[in-house]
């Protein structure tokens, strides 16, 4: 075997865990949290430590950044993963921690994917954190304020970690091209449109992006050109078992969603069923539905946001293989309702227009006036009450400095072709017909 092909030598890690950064300087996006200033960069600057959640799709540093953060603060770090540990091997890690603590040796647990932690698991955890007996650091590509219990969640900083841009996944792709221990040979190309290809397919998940270039070299004997074929093999190859952990987890969300979305109930049901069958918890698929209900659906049925989130209330209450009902009269439902993303690019457009203005003061008119004295500074004065004119309708204006903007744009899809029609005959200035 030539030295190309000991790219998958089963003694060598795999290239994702050889290309993992082991300081700062090498780490690739999250400027937000580790550039100079910012609160990672200052922790381990520092060699501080407090219990910390990482909240963040896959791929983008949190592993990494537990590791940063131990071996900063020369503790001793116990890595778990709450889909295979149980309350057993929390007591383990705590036994473990006391002992260096008595020792006055620091412990981090670091737990990936807490989200998958039972309450039971969580309370078992929780004194350990109080008393300081284990400095806590999760991993989770959930929402923490959903699935993590509260007295836990509070004595916890959340950071939120960002998908990677671009730039620096071809960052990474580079490095391990010109640094890994095989890739560096050369035996191996991959030319422009291909690492285009391949950043484009990994959706900011760098892990992601360097296990299929794996997968394509392995294709090829580990020597030689990686061709669009190749890649696209490779890609495919990455989607045949539904892995809970891994990319196809989002890969199939991300289909199932855009089902819904695209109004075919029956492709939907299809995703839905591989994701049941794969073991994907009822939870997480639920409240994807929810915000679809607000982001595709909208007031073109406003009974999508309350049926999903009935629907989320009641898997929450039945629990599976029953809950796997609820979630198709759901999905269906969603999937074959008008839609709208009106609302969601509203508040896109209205969020943009305070970042570009900044935060204006409020008008006299629509501030509150709870006391005499804050009333003699005219807070409220000439505000006129909707409700004592016809129609309950004033036609005034709520904006600042006099001006008026448009940001929600209703469709004349279902519900809404209801409400524009509203919206035109209140404000005729600002939705002219046509």
């Amino acid at each position: 075997m030539n030295q190309a092909q000991t790219l998958f030598d089963t003694h060598l890690p795999p290239l994702a865990e050889r290309a993992r950064p082991k300081t700062m300087d090498q780490f690739c996006g999250q400027g937000h949290l580790i550039d100079d200033g910012k609160i990672l960069h200052r922790l381990i600057d520092q060699s501080l430590t407090f219990s910390i959640i990482f909240w963040g799709p896959p791929g983008t540093g949190k592993t990494t950044l537990a590791r940063m953060i131990a071996k900063s603060s020369d503790a001793k770090i116990k890595e778990l993963s709450a889909v295979s540990s149980g309350v057993k091997d929390l007591r383990e890690v705590i036994v473990f921690a006391n002992n260096n603590r008595d020792m006055g040796q620091k412990t981090i647990l670091f737990i990936d994917e807490i989200h998958r932690f039972s309450k039971s698991q969580q309370d078992a955890l929780l004194h350990a954190v109080e008393d300081g007996t284990v400095t806590l650091i999760g991993a989770t590509t959930e929402n923490p304020s959903f699935e993590v219990i509260s007295p836990l969640l509070s004595r916890c900083r959340v950071l939120t970690l960002k998908s990677l841009e671009s730039d620096q996944l071809l960052k990474i792709l580079n490095t391990v091209f010109d640094q890994d221990v095989i890739l560096s040979n050369g035996q191996l190309t991959l030319q422009d449109s291909e690492k285009k290809q391949l950043i484009y397919s990994s959706g900011g998940d760098a892990r992601k992006m360097l296990n299929t270039l794996e997968v394509a070299g392995s294709l090829i004997g580990g020597s030689g050109q990686i061709t669009k074929e190749i890649l696209d093999e490779a890609i495919q190859s990455k989607t045949l078992i539904y892995d809970k952990k891994g990319e196809y987890h989002y890969d199939t969300i991300s289909a199932f969603i855009k089902s819904v979305r695209g109004s075919d109930p029956d492709a939907s049901l299809y995703w839905l069923a591989i994701m049941l069958e794969g073991g994907e918890k009822p939870e997480f698929i639920a409240r994807r539905l929810i915000i679809l209900a607000s982001e595709d659906i909208g007031n073109a049925d406003p009974n999508g946001l309350t049926l999903a989130t009935s629907g989320f209330q009641a898997i929450h209450m039945i629990g599976m293989p029953e809950a796997s009902l609820i979630l198709a009269q759901v999905t269906t439902y969603l999937a074959s309702a008008p839609k709208s993303n009106a609302s969601y690019k509203a508040i896109k457009a209205a969020t943009q227009a305070v970042k570009e203005s900044g935060t204006p003061s409020v008008p006299l008119h629509l501030r509150n006036a709870p006391t005499d004295l804050i009333k003699d500074m005219d807070y409220g004065k000439d505000y006129q009450y909707p409700h004592s004119h016809p129609n309950h309708f004033i036609d005034a204006n709520y904006f600042p400095n006099g001006e008026t903007k448009t940001f929600y744009k209703p469709t004349n899809q279902g519900r809404e072709e209801w409400i524009r029609m509203r919206l035109k005959s209140l404000w005729k200035d600002r939705y002219p017909k046509k």
